[in-house]
């Protein structure tokens, strides 16, 4: 049985590039490092860079993205770090809560969102999603 996510891999073209990003404008902290790649943690999830050769710096069409939790508290001011840093926004919000979506220096879409998975599904009923069904 799956009893949750055990690390998220990104596959970039620049290591010193995306660490910069990831640690120095997100705040991820590093655990280990080599040649081609290195380990982070996002509070206490694992996530890793590899460098792949074969990987197109282009964000995907579709809505695919990860989310990254921050505290109600802080969430402003990284938006505002991240937007003076340059970073591009691939979509508006449009849900409940505060997002930002963003695209990381290899085109991964990511997002900033502080609610919980209660907060959306109240919102669900709340907002009458039309086919949405509380399980």
């Amino acid at each position: 049985m799956i009893n949750g996510i055990n690390h998220i891999t990104f596959a970039i073209t620049d290591l010193e590039r995306s660490l910069d990003f990831y640690v120095n404008l997100l705040g991820l902290r590093i655990v280990g490092k080599w040649d081609e790649g290195a380990y982070l943690l996002a509070g206490n999830q694992w996530i890793a860079l590899n460098v792949d050769k074969e990987r197109v710096a282009e964000p995907r069409g579709d809505n695919t993205h990860i989310s990254f939790n921050v505290l109600s508290s802080d969430f402003q001011r990284l938006k505002e770090k991240l937007e003076s840093a340059g970073v591009k926004s691939f979509k508006e919000n449009s849900s409940e809560g505060e997002s930002f979506y963003f695209l990381d220096p290899d085109g991964h879409k990511l997002e900033l969102h502080y609610n919980t998975l209660e907060d959306r599904l109240k919102w669900a009923r709340e907002n009458n999603w039309s086919s949405f069904t509380l399980m």
